[in-house]
C-alpha cells in the first residue's frame, strides 16, 4: 500500500502572530514552524500501517524552501520520501490542484490529510484532492482500518460517531482520534541521521488559477478590564444586569 501524507508547515499556537504591509499580509518574523497537528496525528497513523503492514509512506506540501525543515522532521519520525511542490500555499483550491497531481502522478492508494490546518482553518483541501483523483473521502476521520482494498473508518459526527465501509483509493481527513497524543512520535536521533539521507524532491507547480485572494486580517478585540466582585449579590446583580447571562 502506498500512502501519501499532506504536510501542513504552521505555526506554533505559542509564537506571536502579528501582521505587516497594513494588515495584508503574516509577519513570519520571530515564528516558530511545525507539523499541522491534526497532519501529524495522519502521520502517526501512516507509521502504524508502514511498521503493521509494510505500507511506503510519502510527504508532500506546497511551500518554500522554508518548509523544508517541517518535511525533514516527518522523514526523521519515519516517512521514506518527501515531496515539496514549489509554491506558496495562498490558496485552498490552489494547493489542492498541486496535491492532487502528486497523487495522480505517484498512483496512491491511500492520502492522508488533516481535517483543517490550525493557520487558516479552511477544512477544503482533502475534500477537493478527493474530487480531484476520483478517489472515496471520510471527512473528520477517528480511525481506519484497511485489509487489502476494503476499508473501515470511522468519522466524528454530532453526538457520535458513524462507521463507515469503503474502499482505496481514499482520501481521509484525519484528526485527533485516528491517533491519540500519546501516540505521537518525536524524532530521535537515529531518525534524524537517517533523515538526512532520505530523498526530498522538489517539483514545480502546474499551472492553474488562484480563485481567491486574502485582502487583509485581524485579530480579535482586547478582553475588557475584569472586574473583582466581593459579594455574591453584587455578582447576581452583574450578571443578569450587565452581562446578561442569567
Amino acid at each position: 500500500m502506498k500512502i501519501l501524507v499532506c504536510i501542513s508547515h504552521v505555526p506554533d499556537t505559542t509564537s506571536r502572530i502579528n501582521f505587516t504591509e497594513e494588515n495584508s499580509k503574516f509577519d513570519t518574523n520571530g515564528v516558530q514552524f511545525v507539523i499541522n497537528p491534526n497532519d501529524e496525528f495522519g502521520l502517526t497513523r501512516a507509521m502504524w500501517f508502514k511498521e503493521k503492514q509494510g505500507a511506503t509512506v510519502h510527504v508532500v506540501n506546497v511551500g518554500g524552501p522554508e518548509t523544508e525543515p517541517t518535511l525533514r522532521k516527518a522523514l526523521a519520525i519515519g516517512a521514506d520520501e518527501a515531496i515539496r511542490v514549489n509554491a506558496a500555499a495562498t490558496d485552498g483550491f490552489y494547493v489542492a490542484k498541486q496535491l492532487a497531481n502528486i497523487a495522480n502522478e505517484g498512483e496512491y492508494d491511500l492520502i492522508i490529510g488533516g481535517r483543517e490546518s490550525i493557520d487558516y482553518n479552511g477544512g477544503m483541501v482533502p475534500g477537493m484532492i478527493a474530487k480531484l483523483t476520483d478517489a472515496n473521502f471520510v471527512n473528520m476521520c477517528i480511525n481506519i482500518e484497511v485489509e487489502g482494498t476494503n476499508v473501515t473508518a470511522a468519522r466524528e459526527i454530532d453526538g457520535g460517531n458513524e462507521i463507515i465501509n469503503t474502499n482505496l483509493p481514499l482520501v481521509v481527513a484525519g484528526q485527533k482520534g485516528i491517533v491519540e497524543e500519546s501516540d505521537l512520535r518525536i524524532p530521535n536521533m537515529r531518525g534524524i541521521m537517517q533523515a538526512r539521507s532520505k530523498p526530498l524532491k522538489v517539483k514545480e507547480p502546474i499551472n492553474t488559477n488562484i480563485e481567491t485572494k486574502i485582502t487583509g486580517f485581524s485579530k480579535p478585540d482586547s478582553k475588557g478590564a475584569v472586574k473583582l466582585v466581593d459579594n455574591v449579590d453584587e455578582l447576581i446583580n452583574l450578571l443578569h444586569n450587565e452581562a446578561k447571562v442569567i
